[in-house]
């Protein structure tokens, strides 16, 4: 049977409940605990009204000075207001394990690693032991300063990015603790670090002609439609032939390929999409078709019939390829902004191109592309200069016929040739 556990007027009180353990009880307690929690710290909270039939009640409802303990009095007799009790709760350990199984049904294989792994090299080492409802502000302040002082991947310092991820899952486990066991909000007035985006290397359509012109054959294939797709490492590499739709002309991205293995849930909702085939496209796919195994199910692989490895591949093929072609080193994820870019370059549509890209909306196509988009940069407001100065100008003079001019008296003649010299004038449209 559940039970309730709390501190009231610095006394530890539990009282029964006649409720089995189930999931459905587990919601209807926890929902009175929160609100006898918020009613403790209201000062609003009956004992007497909340649990009737409790020998607990009696006590609580007699003096300050009844038998459940002696209250400290002021001068003059009044009770000196009672300290803040710390509710008895579970080692942040125990609770980050019980918060990650509630958790992992929403989130994807991929993720949930990397929340173990995260949880393993920095949060348990820091917070394992302690009660979950006594870490404060100031540990989390404490704990975001010593990691801006880890050394990171490849730089001298761990990036802002890494430390908000980490920061962000310390802060999604203590806020559910907070709700659930009445107990301060640890991270109130914490804001996220301000970090640089990073930058969008693209690359030209020359240096991808010289590239797909340039790699190894087996591959070709492959980064042609890596580039002219904009489809995610995990994505291309998890692609089958059963998603290949030549009938239609679509590729379906259905599974994604990561760590190892295949997995049918996408990044995003939105990840799952059907992809045009452009020419280029479908020209790559047939030949790889011609070319494949019949017994592998994947579009790109090995020799040995296993997805394309990323990690080979760029360390392999790609990277090596950059320092004999001269170019750049960047990533093969910069293949993705490369269509992005040449597509905006091209007058696309920025809505197509962003359900292309598995993007839920343009907003993140203009954010993260804004200065591949045409006259978006460079060029501002020309188009809208030509219409004001269309729109303003002098009106063209009106040329008079010789029989006109010599109909015209001696004063409109004079008129009519001061008005011309006026409009002929260097400094006529440069007056202060």
């Amino acid at each position: 049977m559940l039970y309730l556990d709390f501190f009231y007027r610095g006394v530890r009180c539990r009282e029964q409940t006649a409720l089995p353990d189930t999931a459905e009880n587990r919601r209807r307690v926890q929902s009175l605990m929160s609100r006898i929690s918020r009613e403790i710290k209201q000062g609003l909270f009956d004992y007497a009204a909340t649990f009737p039939e409790s020998p607990r009640a009696a006590k609580f409802a007699a003096s300050p000075t009844g038998a459940v303990g002696t209250f400290p009095t002021m001068a003059g007799g009044n009770p000196l207001p009672a300290a803040p009790a710390t509710p008895d709760t579970p080692s942040f350990s125990d609770f980050s394990v019980t918060w990650r199984k509630e958790m992992a049904p929403q989130w994807r294989r991929q993720h949930q690693d990397s929340v173990d792994a995260t949880f393993d090299a920095h949060l348990l080492a820091e917070f394992g032991e302690r009660p979950v409802g006594s870490i404060t502000k100031a540990d989390v302040l404490t704990f975001r300063a010593k990691l801006a002082k880890l050394p990171g991947r490849s730089s001298p310092k761990l990036s802002p990015a890494t430390i908000n991820r980490t920061m962000g899952l310390l802060r999604q486990c203590l806020t559910e603790a907070s709700e659930r066991f009445g107990t301060p909000d640890a991270f109130r007035g914490v804001k996220r670090l301000k970090g640089r985006r990073p930058d969008v290397k693209p690359f030209s359509l020359e240096e991808v002609e010289k590239i797909r012109n340039t790699i190894r054959p087996d591959y070709r294939n492959y980064v042609t439609c890596r580039f002219f797709t904009g489809m995610r490492t995990g994505e291309i590499n998890g692609l089958k032939w059963k998603y290949v739709d030549f009938e239609n002309e679509v590729i379906q991205v259905r599974e994604v390929f990561s760590a190892g293995r295949s997995e049918e849930n996408a990044k995003t909702e939105s990840s799952i999409r059907d992809i045009p085939m452009l020419p280029m496209v479908k020209q790559a796919l047939e030949l790889q078709w011609e070319e494949r195994d019949r017994d592998v199910e994947y579009v790109f692989c090995s020799r040995g019939g296993y997805p394309v490895d990323a990690h080979n591949f760029a360390n392999r093929i790609w990277y090596p390829l950059l320092r004999y072609l001269e170019l750049e080193k960047r990533r093969p994820y910069q293949t993705r902004h490369t269509a992005a870019t040449l597509m905006l370059a091209a007058g696309e549509n920025p809505e197509w191109i962003a359900r292309l890209m598995g993007h839920t909306n343009t907003q993140m196509l203009f954010t993260v592309y804004s200065r591949f988009v045409p006259n978006l940069t460079r060029q501002d407001g020309l188009a809208f200069t030509g219409l004001v100065n269309r729109k303003t100008a002098s009106p063209t003079p009106t040329r008079l016929s010789d029989a006109e001019i010599d109909a015209l008296d001696p004063a409109a003649l004079r008129e009519l040739l001061k008005r011309q010299l006026a409009d002929q004038s260097p400094t006529r449209n440069h007056s202060p």
